[in-house]
C-alpha cells in the first residue's frame, strides 16, 4: 500500500484575511469523557488545526489509533477467529503439521493441535471446528499462548516486535484469499454489532465475547480531527483485511489503515507476516507498531523505520490501550490518549506523564476497576526483547517509580 503520500499531503492554510472564518468542528459536549479529558483533547486539536490556521507544519498533521479496545470495545481479530471456528473456516495445515506452518509454535502446542484436530481432514480443507469441540477448544487454548494441558504454546520470538499468539490469530486464515478473510470479517462484524452488550458466544465448549461496539467518543474524536484537517490512521495488531472491514465505522478508509500484513502464495494468505524495516520478525506490536507506522505512513524504510522519527514527521496524537501500543503512543508529539485496561508498561508511562500530555480515560463500556496495588514500574514495568521483566526507565535513564491507578471505572 503506497500510503505515505496521503498522510504527507500539503497542509491547507487559514485562507486570506478577507475570506469568511471557517467553522472548525469541536468535540461533542454531550458525550461523556473522564474529568477534563474532552477539554484537553480539544486544546490539542485547536493548537494543531490546519482548519483554524494554528498548524504551521509542511505536511498535514497525523493522528494514529490502535483499534481493539481503543476505538471499539473487544477485539475484532479474535471476534473473526470465533466466527471462523463456529463456521468451519479454519483450514487443515499441510501434512497436519501446525509447527511447520506457525514459526514460533512449540512442539507441545503442535502436537496438542494435531491430536485434537486430527489428520483425517485433507490439507487445505476446513476443519470441522463447529462440531469437533476438542479441536476448537485446543485452538482457543493456543490463542491464549498455552495448550489445554498448560504447556507453553509459543517461544523464540522477539517480545518487543511480535507475539506468537497474535501471529497465530491472524494466521488462522492461512490458505484463504484476502477477499475471503474480508468476507469472514464482514459476517463477524454484522453478528457482533447486532448482539447486545455483554453477549457471549459458545465456541467449542467455551464461552467467549460475542459483541463489539464502537466507542461514540472515539468516533466523534476521529471525525473532529478530520474536520480540523488532522489525518487519522488506524494502526492495529489485527490482520489488515479485517481492520479494513471495520475502519469505515469511524470514517477511516482502507488507504489509512495498517494492520498485520501476511505474505501470500499463489494468491492465498500464508501464516508468515510481511517484513518491516528489513526485519521479518515483526508485526504491528510494541516497537513493531513504530516500525510499521514509519514504513507504511511516513515512508521511512530500512533500519531507520525502527528508530523514533524526527518530531516534525511523527504523529501529533496517538491512542492505545495496551502495552502493545506503548511505543507508538509515546512517540506522539502533542498528546497521548490512553484507554485504561490496567496494562502495566503503558499505564506506567501514562501516569509518569513526563511531558504533561498524557490523557488517561477509563474504558467507555464496562471499565476496569482500580488496580488495588501500585503498578510495579520500578521493578518489572518493562518487557525486554527476550521477554524478561525489567525496571522501566525514562529517556534520561532514571527509573519510573511505581504508580497508583487513579483513573478507573
Amino acid at each position: 500500500m503506497a500510503a505515505s503520500g496521503v498522510a504527507a499531503g500539503s497542509t491547507s492554510g487559514a485562507g486570506d484575511a478577507a475570506a469568511a472564518p471557517r467553522v472548525c468542528p469541536k468535540l461533542d459536549a454531550g458525550l461523556a469523557w473522564y474529568g477534563t479529558n474532552r477539554e484537553r483533547l480539544q486544546a490539542i486539536i485547536d493548537a494543531n488545526s490546519p482548519c483554524a490556521g494554528t498548524w504551521k507544519g509542511k505536511r498535514a498533521p497525523v493522528a494514529l489509533f490502535d483499534w481493539d479496545n481503543t476505538v471499539v470495545k473487544n477485539d475484532i481479530g479474535y471476534g473473526t477467529n470465533y466466527w471462523m471456528l463456529r463456521h468451519d473456516k479454519v483450514l487443515q495445515p499441510p501434512n497436519a503439521d501446525w509447527k511447520a506452518a506457525h514459526r514460533y509454535m512449540t512442539t507441545a502446542a503442535a502436537n496438542a493441535l494435531r491430536k485434537a484436530c486430527g489428520t483425517s481432514t485433507p490439507p487445505g480443507l476446513p476443519l470441522p471446528t463447529s462440531s469437533n469441540k476438542a479441536c476448537a477448544d485446543e485452538i482457543l487454548a493456543v490463542l491464549d499462548d498455552e495448550t489445554s494441558s498448560g504447556a507453553k504454546a509459543f517461544a523464540g520470538y522477539v517480545a518487543r516486535r511480535t507475539l506468537g499468539d497474535y501471529e497465530f490469530s491472524g494466521a488462522l486464515a492461512a490458505g484463504h484469499t484476502a477477499a475471503e478473510l474480508t468476507g469472514f470479517a464482514a459476517a463477524a462484524k454484522v453478528h457482533n454489532l447486532r448482539a447486545p452488550i455483554g453477549a457471549q458466544d459458545t465456541v467449542g465448549s467455551r464461552r467467549v465475547d460475542g459483541y463489539i461496539r464502537v466507542y461514540p467518543q472515539i468516533k466523534n474524536l476521529i471525525a473532529v480531527l478530520k474536520g480540523n484537517g488532522i489525518v487519522p490512521w488506524v494502526v492495529s495488531a489485527s490482520p489488515e483485511p479485517i481492520v479494513t472491514v471495520w475502519a469505515p465505522e469511524v470514517g477511516i478508509d482502507a488507504a489509512h489503515t495498517v494492520g498485520v500484513r501476511y505474505e501470500t502464495l499463489l494468491g492465498r494468505l500464508t501464516a508468515r507476516p510481511q517484513a518491516c524495516g528489513g526485519a521479518s520478525n515483526a508485526i504491528t506490536y510494541v516497537d513493531g507498531k513504530r516500525c510499521w507506522a514509519n514504513q507504511a505512513i511516513f515512508g521511512i524504510t530500512g533500519p531507520a523505520a525502527w528508530r523514533q522519527a524526527p518530531a516534525d514527521v511523527r504523529q501529533i496524537l496517538a491512542a492505545g490501550d495496551s502495552t502493545t501500543d506503548v511505543t507508538f503512543v509515546s512517540d506522539a508529539t502533542k498528546g497521548h490518549l490512553v484507554i485504561n485496561r490496567n496494562k502495566t508498561e503503558l499505564m506506567c508511562r501514562a501516569y509518569d506523564n513526563r511531558d504533561g500530555n498524557w490523557v488517561i480515560n477509563p474504558m467507555f463500556i464496562d471499565p476496569e476497576k482500580q488496580q488495588t496495588t501500585r503498578y510495579p514500574c520500578s521493578t518489572s514495568g518493562y518487557t525486554a526483547s527476550n521477554g524478561a521483566q525489567l525496571p522501566l526507565r525514562r529517556a534520561d535513564g532514571s527509573i519510573v517509580p511505581d504508580q497508583v491507578d487513579s483513573v478507573h471505572g
